[in-house]
């Protein structure tokens, strides 16, 4: 028999739950664990919060991403102390076919480590992967190698992040204990390098956030950065543009500039769709997916979102229903003004010096531009025509008037 004690977020109680052949379960996204032996001592104890971030493409050779938090119904089949065979294990089972599980390995006398940390997910789930092309379980396996000394708790508050092709993982207020001593739990707390480092509970993100009511403090232009994705035959997507992204949530609005030199690049390019992926320390993902339509044209379709926020939540916004940047296929769309995408109320782009060619690119050069409405400067010459023609025009009926006003003058009455 393996008795586990669980509790939801602090203050809500503990429960003590015994598993025999049967399920543990707590609905909750703050987890803890309180594993005992046969013994009803404690063995492992831990605590923690997580969601995950899966990326996946679509039968329509579109990339989409979904965010995983709200856990549910949650078991923990397979959890076990440990024994002289096998290290002690934290194994989850949670929403519709997602598992994750944790290995500790005892390192000779002195230290544990965090060994491996594994996540499985189902993209046969078509409530969870929509339209997904392919479908099956997929298990990504991250090796962290945290070294932990015995009888001391790991304490990580900051927010670490687990990025691999397909799925970005999130902790953040670990605390944790394996190879618990004598079932007490220690009050000894060893502390990951970035708590050591740093008094806050997550990465600053350097932006201005201002009281509620104010107004985001204006910024100067972003950086101009130079983008361009790689296929089989070379150079298949250029972007040139800087970037700048306002966000709105709980009426605070920020404004944060892309800086392009610790900016990562990705992307894919497809016979009808075509992906540029940015992302930084901060930044999980911004994403601009585009489309061919009519056959002839192509256009910005979709922006995909998400970012780390101070207080160690994900903010994510998605938009598959634009209409931006269209433009005839084999040549580019230039917008040198500054131009706003509105992805939603919460979430806009602002562009500068925009230059983007996402499909037929040769040489590894733009094609000739379709400018923007706003940098025609043709349109201006009528304008300035008939504001001449119109001033003219008054000059002369003033200048008529005036003088039938004098020719009256000479009449005299008999």
């Amino acid at each position: 028999m393996v008795c586990f004690r669980l509790s939801l977020v602090p203050g809500l109680g503990l429960v003590l739950f015994c598993l025999v052949l049967g399920a543990v379960h707590v609905h909750s996204d703050a987890l803890e664990l309180n594993l005992t032996d046969s013994g009803k001592a404690t063995c492992l104890y831990a605590k923690w919060q997580m969601n995950f971030t899966v990326h996946y493409e679509t039968t329509k050779k579109i990339h989409k991403s979904v965010t995983i938090s709200d856990f549910g119904t949650v078991t923990y089949n397979g959890s076990i102390c440990g024994d002289d065979q096998n290290g002690p294990k934290i194994a989850v089972q949670f929403g519709s076919g997602f598992s994750w599980m944790v290995n500790f390995t005892k390192m000779a006398s002195s230290h544990y480590s965090i060994h491996t940390i594994s996540f499985s997910y189902n993209t046969s789930d078509k409530t969870t992967f929509p339209d997904a092309e392919d479908k099956g379980i997929i298990t990504v396996l991250e090796v962290p190698e945290i070294q932990i000394p015995l009888n001391e708790i790991f304490r990580c508050n900051s927010l670490s992040t687990l990025e691999s092709k397909n799925v970005t993982q999130h902790y953040w207020d670990v605390l944790v204990q394996a190879f618990v001593q004598n079932g007490t739990v220690s009050t000894k707390e060893f502390l990951c390098n970035k708590d050591n480092t740093s008094t806050t509970v997550t990465p600053t993100i350097h932006t201005t956030m201002p009281s509620p009511t104010a107004k985001p403090t204006p910024k100067e232009r972003p950086e101009t950065g130079n983008y361009s994705v790689n296929s089989t035959n070379g150079i298949c997507l250029l972007a040139t543009m800087g970037l700048q992204l306002n966000i709105t949530q709980d009426k605070v609005a920020s404004i944060i500039n892309i800086k392009p030199n610790t900016t990562d690049i990705t992307g894919s390019c497809h016979p009808q769709t075509a992906l540029l992926r940015l992302n930084s320390s901060t930044i999980k993902y911004l994403e601009f997916v585009f489309a061919v339509k009519n056959e002839n044209r192509f256009y910005l379709k979709e922006v995909n979102f998400s970012m780390y926020l101070v207080n160690g939540s994900v903010f994510s916004i998605a938009n598959d229903n634009l209409s931006y940047w269209d433009a005839p296929l084999g040549s580019s769309y230039m917008c040198n003004k500054e131009q706003t995408v509105s992805v939603s109320g919460a979430f806009q782009i602002n562009t500068f010096n925009l230059r983007v060619q996402p499909f037929n690119v040769m040489e590894g050069k733009y094609s000739t531009a379709q400018e923007c409405s706003l940098d025609d400067d043709t349109i201006l010459i009528p304008i300035i025509v008939g504001a001449g023609l119109s001033g003219l025009i008054i000059v002369i009926v003033i200048a008529y008037l005036i003088g039938r006003r004098k020719s009256y003058a000479g009449y005299q009455t008999l």
